[in-house]
């Protein structure tokens, strides 16, 4: 049996502003935009390359508009692991993404907090080989 993650819903307010994002400033791939009807998408981003890709939920009535951007209650609670880090975090603060703090060494890798246009809290993370 293989089991995997496969998808992690993200609540957004709108599915092309929340695509424009992820694509452009975070340089994700669109693996999926299909109209299901009545104004809802299935729209699927991922890294290049990635197992996991985020199915990007647009929020319908108050209890998911309130969650938008503090699914992880405040904390980060996703993590973007890269192995070039220094050109990551240059390309993604160049093409105006929000860092809450410039990177800094810790023992498990090099690190920097930074927050989507949602509100949701991210570290770009290198591990420590």
């Amino acid at each position: 049996m293989t089991r995997k993650l496969a998808l992690v819903s993200l609540l957004v307010p709108d599915y092309d502003a929340a695509i424009a994002f992820y694509t452009g400033m975070m340089g994700f791939d669109l693996l999926e935009d299909t109209d299901l009807g009545q104004g809802k998408r299935w729209v699927r981003v991922a890294p290049t390359g990635a197992e996991t890709a985020f199915l990007l939920a647009k929020a319908v009535g108050d209890r998911q508009v309130e969650a938008i951007g503090n699914q992880g209650g405040g904390r980060v609670w996703l993590f973007l692991q890269t192995d070039a880090f220094d050109e990551d975090y240059a390309r993604m603060r160049d093409n105006g993404v929000h860092f809450e703090e410039a990177p800094r060494d810790e023992a498990y890798g090099k690190v920097a907090v930074f927050r989507d246009p949602f509100g949701n809290r991210w570290d770009l993370i290198a591990f420590k080989a």
